[in-house]
């Protein structure tokens, strides 16, 4: 395969999926959290990771095709789905919230913002983890955990004031 999946780091976790389809889910629920409801949203934001999901493969394939001059096999096609999947597979802890939130008795507006701070939640904890791993202290620490915490506040401010006051 091309790029991401050349040597022994096709066999390593695609942490960066993950993190797109987190990024993915939470746009979706501001940009969408106030319009739909539950269920619509839940199958929104669904169907919007498998589009990102399969062009990513796509486009990785192609890649790889462009580089080795030959079409993927079928096992090769579907190692990049399984290996791309947490892209999808990021979006289930937001969408148990959106649920769970719901069925707790709350609007689908408040059930949607509650699935949105899940998926800030979740970036902040890359980039906490992302930090660590990197073995920054101190300042730079902060500074790398608090920039996922100023996309997440954004991402909050735009769904609950700028998306509101612009309907």
């Amino acid at each position: 395969m091309g790029g991401r999946g050349d040597s022994a780091d096709a066999r390593r976790p695609r942490h960066a999926d993950a993190i797109y389809g987190t990024i993915i889910t939470a746009s979706v629920l501001a940009s969408a959290g106030d319009e739909l409801g539950t269920w619509p949203l839940c199958v929104a934001v669904l169907i919007t990771l498998a589009v990102y999901w399969v062009a990513d493969v796509y486009a990785e394939l192609l890649a790889g095709q462009l580089q080795q001059h030959q079409l993927p096999t079928w096992p090769r096609v579907r190692h990049a789905l399984a290996r791309a999947w947490p892209m999808v597979g990021a979006s289930f802890s937001p969408l148990i919230v959106l649920i769970l939130a719901w069925l707790a008795g709350g609007s689908a507006y408040a059930a949607a913002t509650a699935a949105l701070v899940e998926a800030m939640v979740i970036l902040v904890v890359y980039a906490w983890s992302a930090a660590r791993a990197a073995d920054l202290h101190g300042v730079r620490m902060l500074l790398v955990t608090g920039s996922a915490t100023a996309l997440g506040v954004l991402m909050v401010v735009l769904k609950n004031v700028v998306l509101v006051h612009l309907h």
